[in-house]
C-alpha cells in the first residue's frame, strides 16, 4: 500500500495533523505516507493492523576485519519516542481545560498571538511556566471581545482565566493552545485588587487625608513625577517652559517608570529623592504625577499600597494626571485633586497662577482708583467752601445795600473796611486750602511712581533668582543622572554574567541527562533477550512467528540463538520439525 489509512475521531484530529497525518477529501479519511513510522499512530490503526517489527526495530551489524565481531547498534529514532509522547498528549487532553495563569511577556506575528505564562506562589516565586499562542482566527474573534469588556490588552502582569489545550510537538516541545478568556475573571482580580487596598487605607484613616489639604494659594516651585519620554510629559513641559521663561513658576523633574514589575516602588524612591533634593532649597508647593492614557492592565501597576500610601501621608497637595476620563487609579483616588491628563493638570496650575495675578491687579487698580478719588474729593471740597464764601458776601452786600441810605452813609466807611477785610481774609483762606490741596495731590502722585518702582525691582531680583536657581539644579540633574546611569550599565554586566553562567550549568545538566536517558534506551533490545536463553523464530519470510497457528501454517522457519541461527523445516499438521 501506498498510503497507510487512519480511524481517526474528529476531536483527535488536530492530534493527528501534529503528528503529521494528512486528510484525504476523496474517501473522507485521514492516513500517512508508506514508509511513515506507524508507532506514533497506533491508536487510530484499523483492527488487525500492527506495525511492523522492522520499523520498531532499527538493527544493523557491521564486521570489523581484525576481530571478526559484530557490534549491534540499538535504539529507536527521538522523533518516534517524541510522536509517541505528543500522541499520549493528545488523547489525554483531547478538548481545553480552564486554567489560572499569568502572562510574563506577548507578542503578535502575523497575527497570532505569542505568550510566556507562569504561577507563582504566596511569596512570589514562580512555581509553574509554560508557552502559549493564540492562533489567529482565534484571536481576532476573542481578543475584541476581551479588551472591549476590561479595557486591557494581554500584556506582562496581567491575569488570565483562559481555556487551553496542551499540544508537544516534536520540534518545538509542549505548549498550550489558548481558546477563550474569561473576562469577567480578569475584571474582579483587578478589581480586588484595588479594593483591598483601599480598604487598608481607609482602617488606617489616610485614604482622603491629602484631599482634605488646602489648595496651594500660589504656585512658585513644583515637583514633577512621570516617565522619561512619556508623550503627556511633553505636553505638559510646553507650556510649563513658557511659565519658567517669564520667571513665574519653577519645575523640578523626577524620572521614573510607571509600569512592570517594581514600577511604583520606582515612583516612591524618585519622588521621595526629589523631595529630599528640594528640602534643602526651596519646598515645592505641590506634586504633580502624570502619565498619559494606556491600557488597563499598564495603569494597574500603579495600583499600589505603597505608592498610594506615600500620596496620603504627604502634607503638600498632591495632583495626579495618570490617565483619560474613563481610566482610575488609586494614586487618582486618594491625591488631593485628579485631571483626566497631563495637559490639563498644568492648565489647572495656569488658570491658579492666573487667578492671582488677576487679584494683584485688582488690587493695583483699587489703589490707584482710591487715591484718584481722593485727590477729587479733596478738589471738590476746596471749591465748594470758595463757592460758599463768595455766596456768603454776596448776601452781606446785597443787605447792606437795602438799608437806608442814612445808614448806609453812616456805616459806608465801616463796610468798605469790613468789605476789605473780609476779601484779604478769603483769598488768605482760598490760598490756604489751594496749597493744601496741591500738597495732597503732590503727595499722592510721588507715592504712586514710588510703589510702583519698588514693584518692578522686587520682580526683577525674583526673576534673576529663579533663573539661577534654575541652572544649578539643571546641571545638578544632569550629573546625577549620568552617574546612575553608569552604576545601571555596571549592574546590568554583572547580571548578565551570572545568566550565562547559570545557562551553561543547566544545559549541561540537561546533557547528562540526556545521555543516561539514551543508555537506558539503547540498554533494550531483543539481544538482551537472546543473552536470557531465549530464540526468536521467524518464517522464511523474516516475520516474527508468535503463535502455534503461524508456525503450522509456515513449511520453514528460521530459529535466532544469542549465537546464530538455525532453519528447520516444519511437519504439517504437527508444526515440528
Amino acid at each position: 500500500m501506498s498510503r497507510q489509512y487512519l480511524d481517526v475521531p474528529y476531536r483527535s484530529k488536530d492530534a493527528a495533523k501534529a503528528l503529521g497525518a494528512r486528510f484525504d477529501g476523496a474517501v473522507k479519511r485521514w492516513y500517512v505516507e508508506a514508509g511513515v513510522d506507524l508507532v506514533a499512530f497506533s491508536a487510530w490503526l484499523p483492527a488487525g493492523t500492527t506495525p511492523g517489527a522492522s520499523s520498531s526495530m532499527g538493527m544493523a551489524l557491521t564486521d570489523t576485519a581484525t576481530t571478526g565481531m559484530a557490534i549491534v547498534k540499538k535504539g529507536i529514532p527521538l522523533s518516534r519516542l517524541l510522536n509517541g509522547v505528543a500522541a499520549a498528549v493528545a488523547q489525554a487532553f483531547a478538548t481545553g481545560v480552564w486554567t489560572l495563569v499569568e502572562v510574563n511577556e506577548a507578542s503578535v506575528r502575523n497575527g497570532h498571538v505569542y505568550l510566556e505564562l507562569s504561577e507563582r506562589d504566596g511569596a512570589g516565586q514562580p512555581i509553574a511556566r509554560a508557552r502559549a499562542m493564540i492562533w489567529a482566527g482565534t484571536a481576532s474573534r476573542i481578543l475584541p471581545d476581551f479588551e472591549k469588556a476590561t479595557g486591557a490588552v494581554i500584556g506582562a502582569g496581567i491575569k488570565l482565566l483562559v481555556r487551553a489545550k496542551p499540544v508537544f510537538k516534536a520540534q518545538y516541545g509542549l505548549s498550550l493552545e489558548i481558546d477563550a478568556i474569561d473576562s469577567e475573571y480578569t475584571l474582579g482580580d483587578l478589581e480586588a485588587r484595588k479594593k483591598e487596598i483601599r480598604t487598608r487605607l481607609q482602617q488606617e484613616g489616610v485614604f482622603d487625608r491629602n484631599r482634605r489639604l488646602p489648595p496651594p494659594w500660589d504656585y512658585s516651585v513644583v515637583l514633577v513625577v512621570a516617565p522619561q519620554d512619556a508623550a503627556g510629559l511633553g505636553d505638559f513641559r510646553k507650556e510649563a517652559e513658557r511659565l519658567e521663561r517669564f520667571g513665574i513658576c519653577r519645575f523640578v523633574y523626577a524620572h521614573s517608570r510607571f509600569q512592570g514589575e517594581g514600577a511604583a516602588r520606582e515612583v516612591v524612591a524618585a519622588a521621595s529623592k526629589a523631595l529630599r533634593e528640594l528640602e534643602e532649597a526651596a519646598r515645592p508647593d505641590a506634586i504633580v504625577i502624570i502619565r498619559g492614557g494606556g491600557a488597563v492592565n499598564d495603569l494597574a501597576w500603579l495600583n499600589d499600597y505603597e505608592l498610594a500610601r506615600f500620596i496620603c501621608d504627604q502634607d503638600i497637595p498632591v495632583l495626579t494626571g495618570i490617565g483619560h476620563e474613563r481610566d482610575s487609579t488609586l494614586p487618582d483616588e486618594v491625591a488631593h485633586a485628579r485631571f483626566d491628563t497631563p495637559s490639563k493638570v498644568i492648565g489647572g496650575i495656569e488658570q491658579q497662577i492666573l487667578r492671582r495675578v488677576r487679584e494683584a491687579r485688582t488690587a493695583w487698580e483699587t489703589t490707584l482708583g482710591a487715591g484718584t478719588q481722593s485727590a477729587r474729593t479733596v478738589r471738590l471740597s476746596i471749591e465748594r467752601r470758595e463757592a460758599e464764601i463768595r455766596a456768603d458776601a454776596r448776601d452781606h452786600l446785597a443787605r447792606a445795600r437795602q438799608d437806608s441810605t442814612a445808614t448806609l452813609n453812616t456805616i459806608a466807611v465801616g463796610s468798605v473796611r469790613r468789605v476789605h477785610d473780609a476779601s484779604r481774609q478769603s483769598l488768605a483762606l482760598l490760598n490756604e486750602v489751594r496749597a493744601d490741596a496741591m500738597q495732597v495731590v503732590a503727595t499722592a502722585k510721588q507715592g504712586v511712581p514710588v510703589l510702583m518702582t519698588s514693584i518692578r525691582i522686587d520682580a526683577l531680583a525674583s526673576l534673576s533668582e529663579g533663573r539661577s536657581e534654575t541652572s544649578v539644579a539643571l546641571n545638578t540633574v544632569l550629573d546625577r543622572t549620568a552617574a546612575a546611569a553608569r552604576t545601571a550599565a555596571q549592574a546590568l554586566d554583572n547580571r548578565m554574567q551570572r545568566v550565562a553562567e547559570r545557562a551553561g550549568g543547566a544545559v549541561q545538566q540537561a546533557r547528562s541527562n540526556a545521555q543516561a536517558l539514551m543508555r537506558e534506551i539503547t540498554g533494550q533490545g531483543p539481544e538482551k533477550t537472546l543473552g536470557r536463553g531465549f530464540a526468536i523464530v521467524r518464517t522464511d519470510e523474516g516475520k516474527t512467528v508468535t503463535s502455534h497457528i503461524q508456525a503450522q501454517e509456515s513449511q520453514m522457519l528460521s530459529i535466532q540463538f544469542r549465537d546464530g541461527s538455525t532453519d528447520v523445516r516444519t511437519i504439517p499438521g504437527k508444526g515440528g520439525q
